[in-house]
């Protein structure tokens, strides 16, 4: 069925819209209150079915390339604007926005319900009435709280408290010893309000900090004094410097979008009590190009990053969304945050006043944060590599798998991940996995499909990285086609030598495989000098690093259970045949005789049965 006769079927119910191009690739979601009103919008049917003409450049664009059109109904405009949000995440569609930043952000949180309150960080939403929060905090909130506990003597950990004596964080003098009588809640609570003061006014903490750091470095205190370098640094990276103060204990968030040549930025602050307490930023990919320029949607920008930001859990809820442009279908925005957090919150651009000075001070950030993006080097190793494969994105976000396993012992898999804006590894992202498959290539299949079930979580990166040849690759492609997820991959091998390849073989050489545009897998060999081979090469060695690890951890600990087992009679050898028959130790442990009897003979099954039931925790 054509185009022109998808079209004549539409219904007049609210859904989700997607369009295909004529390979079958997703190029955009959409999401309707009508789905017959909205689709047919971006069309003129006379003299013959083209874009209509009102359309942006960049969704005109779309249109030409579009072949197929597929819907999915639901019950109402918020369902739908739900599972548009849900779809963009998992599949990852060429013409839409596509915003990583969906994460909880960390705040510090503050117990008045206590006698002694302490200072804790928090990603979890109390319900209790007694608790004050500050943030959110992208960067610096755990710097932040060890400055404060440096600086202020609080009471230094829950347990302290629960002591009955003074404990050597008094006799450091860091803290008053509540313990044991030596301060009142009344004179405790002025150090709560220092401490607070200290999270209002990051200025006033970093010229304690310094303080403290020139008296560690007169003490030759080296050591503590770097670490208060280090902390220092970190704290006056989130920190934008603005100088203002609405005279209102007002609550808002800000968010700021502007585009620049290669990459737009978003911008998110976060006014408390009137004040300024933190910010964040983050760079959107621009990956339409047309007439030699960038092009990137502001309100689908908006709308994306509002969105994502208030899907999650928030302890802290302002009074008022400011946005530095205007957002079409904000009245949608204002109607999911009510249905999430059964709050009315306005959507504002506002044009004067302090509240447009903030806006302002958002976008000035927005300048800063591109002009210092634009002077990096004009060539980069992420565009070399979309040049060299083909990619259609450019590869800013990679995870690379590989996995490890002997005689079908220990057997693990592991996911490592490279971050463009840190231009290093985000280890805090790092993931990995038990498997249960028996050889390398279901072993890779399961860890992929775990991986593509969590997109939805945690969003797909721009390219994925296997330890493997071009079956690995191909089932790597099988894979995310099968779900229909835009994904660039490639697979890094030894040559053969011998029928073999092993990495130990100096004549042995790397083969990159990759797809090229036709569909065709290449094999590529680049000289060993080639940086972009270096690269590639740097996130297989990470994962290989990281899975042998894990690896022998995990071997580790089988190994001890084997000794266990062999104390009994059972020999390695029967230890092998269990382990490569059910995968891994725990369901020997939880096998019936019966089971155990296909791998071996009566007697040792009940061996084994009966002493995994005297061992049992």
């Amino acid at each position: 069925m054509n185009l022109e006769e998808k079209l004549k079927q539409l219904p007049n119910e609210a859904g989700v819209y997607q369009y295909f191009d004529k390979d079958g690739h997703l190029l955009y979601i959409g999401k309707a209150k009508v789905l017959k009103n909205r689709v047919k919008s971006y069309f003129k049917f006379t003299p013959k079915l083209l874009p209509a003409d009102k359309l942006g450049a960049r969704i005109y664009k779309m249109i030409s390339e579009a072949v197929s059109l597929e819907w999915i109904v639901v019950p109402n405009e918020h369902d739908a604007l739900i599972l548009e949000n849900s779809l963009i995440k998992q599949l990852k569609p060429k013409y839409n926005i596509l915003l990583r930043d969906d994460k909880t952000y960390p705040y510090i949180m503050v117990d008045y319900a206590e006698l002694f309150p302490r200072l804790e960080i928090t990603r979890k939403v109390h319900k209790r009435k007694s608790i004050k929060y500050f943030g959110p905090y992208s960067t610096g909130a755990k710097d932040m709280l060890d400055s404060i506990y440096e600086i202020v003597p609080l009471v230094q950990k829950k347990s302290c408290i629960k002591g009955k004596e003074a404990c050597l964080f008094h006799q450091i003098k860091k803290c008053h010893a509540p313990c044991e009588g030596k301060i009142t809640t009344e004179d405790y609570s002025k150090l709560v309000d220092t401490a607070l003061d200290f999270i209002y006014n990051k200025t006033k903490l970093i010229a304690k900090l310094q303080e403290k750091m020139e008296e560690y470095a007169e003490d030759f205190r080296f050591e503590e004094a770097m670490k208060l370098r280090d902390r220092i640094k970190t704290i006056e990276k989130s920190q934008i410097k603005s100088g203002m103060d609405l005279a209102t204990n007002e609550d808002l968030d800000l968010f700021a979008i502007k585009a620049g040549r290669k990459k737009a930025v978003i911008v998110r602050m976060f006014i408390r009590d009137g004040k300024l307490a933190s910010s964040s930023h983050d760079f959107i990919k621009i990956d339409t190009i047309i007439d030699n320029e960038p092009t990137i949607d502001l309100n689908e920008a908006y709308q994306r990053a509002i969105i994502n930001y208030y899907d999650n859990e928030i302890p802290l809820l302002p009074k008022e969304i400011l946005v530095a442009n205007e957002v079409e279908e904000k009245e949608d925005l204002e109607v999911f945050i009510k249905e999430r957090f059964d709050r009315n919150i306005k959507i504002i651009n506002p044009k004067r006043d302090k509240k447009k000075t903030l806006v302002d001070i958002a976008l000035n950030n927005c300048d800063e944060l591109l002009r210092i993006e634009s002077s990096k080097n004009q060539t980069t190793i992420y565009e070399e590599l979309q040049n060299l494969f083909g990619l259609n994105t450019l590869p800013y976000r990679v995870e690379s798998y590989d996995n490890s396993h002997m005689m079908g012992q220990a057997t693990v898999g592991a996911m490592v991940v490279w971050n463009e804006e840190l231009n290093a590894f985000d280890r805090k992202d790092f993931r990995h996995y038990n498997l249960e498959s028996k050889d390398e290539y279901s072993q890779m299949r399961e860890m992929l499909m775990r991986r593509v079930d969590s997109f939805e979580k945690n969003p797909a990166p721009d390219l994925w990285v296997i330890d493997g040849g071009e079956t690995l690759l191909k089932l790597a492609y099988d894979i995310v086609q099968s779900v229909g997820v835009n994904l660039n991959i490639i697979a890094i091998a030894k040559e053969k030598v011998d029928a073999k390849a092993h990495r130990a073989k100096g004549a042995a050489k790397d083969i990159v495989h990759y797809k090229d545009k036709d569909g065709s897998i290449r094999a590529l060999k680049l000289k060993t000098s080639d940086q972009r081979l270096q690269f590639v090469q740097r996130q297989r060695d990470e994962a290989h690093r990281f899975v042998i690890n894990f690896h022998k951890k995990q071997k580790r600990a089988e190994d001890k259970q084997i000794s266990l087992l062999q104390i009994k009679g059972i020999g390695e050898a029967k230890v092998k045949k269990l382990l490569l028959y059910f995968g891994e130790f725990e369901k020997i442990k939880t096998a019936s005789v019966e089971e155990l009897k296909e791998v071996l003979n009566q007697k040792d099954a009940e061996v084994i049965s009966s002493y995994f039931k005297e061992n049992e925790d």
